[in-house]
């Protein structure tokens, strides 16, 4: 399962970066990404997700990405994480999760971030002290 999370997540790579959406080759966001690799390897996806702002999270108080991680992924601890694994990102010390990743080698994350098209980069220090939590897809 790992190596098919893997292929399907890489030919993303090179999808413009376009908030709320989630179609390869024409436009995603951090979310997107993990919303189509989900599609394509479990199905429909098992939630509707309303219309969100980059601040989501903050507007309402309520950690949504993570509440929303915790229904439909299987939790770890961030230590424990392997390639194929979802990780969620928080920019502030004590803030909410705003963005998330697949983690694609120990050290590099697969991921769309404003400005870039879906890309694999360094899970670097910047990257890495900002990890809020870490979930493996369900197995099928």
């Amino acid at each position: 399962m790992r190596a098919l999370i893997l292929s399907e997540a890489r030919s993303w790579i090179g999808t413009p970066y376009h908030h709320q959406m989630s179609v390869k080759g024409a436009g995603c966001d951090c979310l997107g990404l993990v919303r189509g690799v989900w599609r394509a390897l479990c199905g429909p996806e098992p939630e509707v997700l309303p219309p969100y702002a980059p601040d989501w999270s903050e507007r309402t108080g309520i950690d949504t990405l993570s509440a929303a991680a915790g229904r439909w992924l299987v939790p770890l601890e961030a230590l424990h994480a392997r390639p194929g694994d979802v990780l969620l990102f928080r920019y502030a010390p004590n803030g909410f999760a705003r963005h998330c990743a697949i983690l694609s080698e120990p050290d590099r994350i697969l991921h769309a971030w404003r400005g870039q098209s879906v890309c694999e980069t360094a899970l670097g220090p910047f990257w890495r002290r900002r990890i809020s939590g870490a979930y493996a897809f369900p197995q099928n």
